[in-house]
């Protein structure tokens, strides 16, 4: 049975969270530059963002099958850390993922949900256009001079 939900501080699968968003990410070190930040992530720091609200998990038969970041930004919910097992991609987890964080955004009256992908990484591009995201900009991390990522939003 699939199960999504928000989790706070007492879910204690830190380690295996962890994991799963290095695993799901590890496929992109080469393609994307600079490199995620997902290797400068800590448990504590998941923790953190649990207890503030904003981390969803999905599983299947009680298998962690993915996860999603959410956090307060203006009139929008801002999403991460969006992740999935490769071997259950394309079943609908990461669409059910978005969707509660919808959800969690109208039931904060916020209008929007925002997400940044790499400009790399086209066929996330091409993934969230298909979940109703429109492309609003492009972002340069700290340091470059060209654009490294894509911003995009869904109105609610």
């Amino acid at each position: 049975m699939r199960a999504i939900r928000r989790i706070a501080q007492a879910f204690g699968r830190w380690d295996e969270l962890l994991a799963l968003i290095r695993e799901a990410f590890a496929e992109m070190e080469g393609r994307i530059d600079p490199p995620s930040s997902v290797w400068r992530l800590s448990t504590e720091a998941i923790a953190a963002q649990a207890a503030a609200g904003g981390v969803f998990t999905t599983t299947e038969d009680g298998a962690l099958i993915g996860c999603l970041f959410a956090s307060p930004r203006g009139d929008a919910l801002y999403l991460s850390k969006l992740a999935v097992r490769a071997e259950h991609r394309g079943r609908g987890f990461a669409r059910a993922l978005i969707e509660a964080a919808a959800a969690e955004a109208r039931r904060r009256g916020l209008k929007a949900l925002e997400v940044e992908t790499r400009i790399e990484l086209t066929e996330n591009h091409a993934a969230f256009a298909a979940m109703g995201f429109l492309k609003t900009g492009e972002n340069a991390h700290p340091g470059y001079d060209r654009p490294t990522s894509i911003a995009m939003r869904r109105l609610l």
